[in-house]
């Protein structure tokens, strides 16, 4: 009495999304970041580059692109390994702030993560807010920035942070 209709996993890419299974599948593999790098094209030196992430081998890809799909934004791509694995890794990824406060914020504001990841989206969403507010543009708006992003992702102290000088001067312009 076995059902033609398969339940299991492997089906599971087939079928569309729930936004229950998208938190949870979220709270596993996803992340929420907010790199701060050096980019001398920047008038202060620096870039913040919020992103939303979730990363799968090649074997699961299309439940990146039913992501993609549930969403309405940002783009999967591919992530060539250059280790000792043998199967490329595969990124759906938004970056794009209009596509992250109006898909991405929005939706895990009304369905909640339920890990400590929840901890990262709310400081997530709070520089998503104040990149709206052009926060970003300006030194203590960068700095302000910098601390909120300090506190996500057990991370590791910024650049930024290491030297109040950093920000304050201007980036060098090699030839």
């Amino acid at each position: 009495m076995w059902s033609e209709n398969v339940s299991g996993a492997d089906n599971q890419q087939e079928r569309p999304l729930a936004a229950g299974w998208v938190v949870g599948f979220v709270d596993g593999e996803g992340c929420f970041s907010v790199p701060i790098f050096r980019q001398r094209s920047c008038r202060l030196g620096w870039q913040v580059q919020p992103e939303f992430a979730v990363v799968q081998n090649e074997r699961s890809v299309g439940v990146l692109h039913q992501l993609q799909r549930f969403f309405g934004c940002g783009s999967v791509t591919v992530n060539r390994r250059r280790d000792n694995h043998r199967v490329d890794m595969w990124r759906y990824g938004v970056r794009r702030l209009d596509d992250l406060s109006h898909h991405i914020v929005p939706f895990f504001e009304a369905n909640p993560l339920r890990t400590a990841k929840s901890g990262d989206f709310t400081c997530f969403a709070s520089v998503i807010r104040m990149m709206h507010e052009r926060q970003h543009l300006s030194v203590d708006g960068i700095q302000g920035i910098a601390g909120v992003v300090q506190t996500m992702n057990r991370r590791k102290p910024s650049q930024l942070m290491e030297s109040s000088e950093a920000i304050r001067q201007p980036p060098h312009l090699d030839g």
